[in-house]
């Protein structure tokens, strides 16, 4: 079983650190009392239970309850099941920027001013701090540079998740989609709709996809496409990017975007990077 609490000063990434382990299929709770990590933790022993790995955020939001968390953790450990303590922190200043920066009120300060909260966090926190497996200052990193750190430095690297990579076909005439992150334009490949017997076809047919692909264009296209795929996948995941949604259109989302998009997944779905899937928006 493996189970991982996250922990320290507010202001210091624990939001993204939990996303890592997110990312990388934990199953995951935000902002959880300490009294009820016990609770959790049985899930591991119920039988047929899928949970063997979950992350957990407790932290002074809890308010009074949090102090009980040092308790929680003597209590896990008599029951056998030994948590793994991760401890975020950063400089006061860092942490006071990024307060200003989200104008919210500090857990351990909410009528008084952020440095003030920042300090009576340090105090109570200390002990944890000292027991934790690994402690973390977090005030150089972004927010993609600290997940792919917690990814590096505390989770094995064959439980880390591939990327999720979803390539939507759509029909320009029924509107873009919204959540694309990279959208191609196919309408420039040889169009099946002007063929009477191709028309009522999709890109899914044998007979559309040897029509699309003719000549050289579809060609020299996969032959610039690909090759780009291939650098910008890598990029996004050393980015901290876990999502990609690539949309591809053409007039009506049913012949040139669906050959394109299931050429690609043909290319890309043997790989163990990414988890490929496709999503044909327009076809009943």
């Amino acid at each position: 079983m493996d189970l991982v609490i996250i922990t320290g000063l507010s202001g210091a990434g624990k939001s993204e650190a939990i996303a890592a382990f997110e990312d990388a299929g934990y199953f995951c709770v935000d902002n959880l009392p300490p009294q009820m990590i016990g609770p959790l933790g049985d899930l591991f022993r119920l039988p047929g239970s899928s949970v063997e790995r979950a992350a957990v955020v407790s932290d002074a939001r809890g308010g009074e309850y949090f102090e009980l968390l040092n308790q929680v953790l003597d209590d896990l450990e008599g029951d056998g099941i030994k948590p793994k303590l991760v401890f975020l922190e950063a400089h006061d200043e860092i942490l006071t920027d990024r307060y200003k920066e989200t104008r919210r009120r500090h857990p351990s300060a909410p009528e008084g001013r952020i440095i003030e909260g920042i300090e009576k966090e340090r105090e109570m926190l200390a002990p944890l701090k000292e027991r934790a497996d690994a402690v973390i200052d977090t005030s150089g990193e972004t927010a993609a540079t600290l997940r792919r750190r917690i990814s590096e430095q505390l989770i094995e690297t064959d439980s880390i998740g591939r990327m999720a990579v979803n390539l939507l076909t759509f029909g320009f005439k029924n509107g873009p989609p919204r959540d694309a992150d990279i959208t191609l334009d196919v309408r420039f490949l040889p169009n099946p709709h002007y063929i009477d017997e191709l028309r009522p076809l999709t890109g899914l047919d044998q007979e559309v996809r040897n029509f699309v692909e003719a000549g050289t264009l579809a060609g020299e296209f996969y032959g610039r496409l690909l090759p780009l795929l291939e650098f910008l996948i890598p990029a996004y995941v050393a980015e901290g990017k876990s999502h990609l949604t690539i949309a591809i259109g053409c007039t009506g989302g049913r012949h040139r975007s669906v050959t394109v998009a299931e050429r690609v997944w043909r290319d890309f779905s043997g790989r163990d990077d990414v988890a490929v899937r496709v999503t044909h928006r327009d076809i009943p």
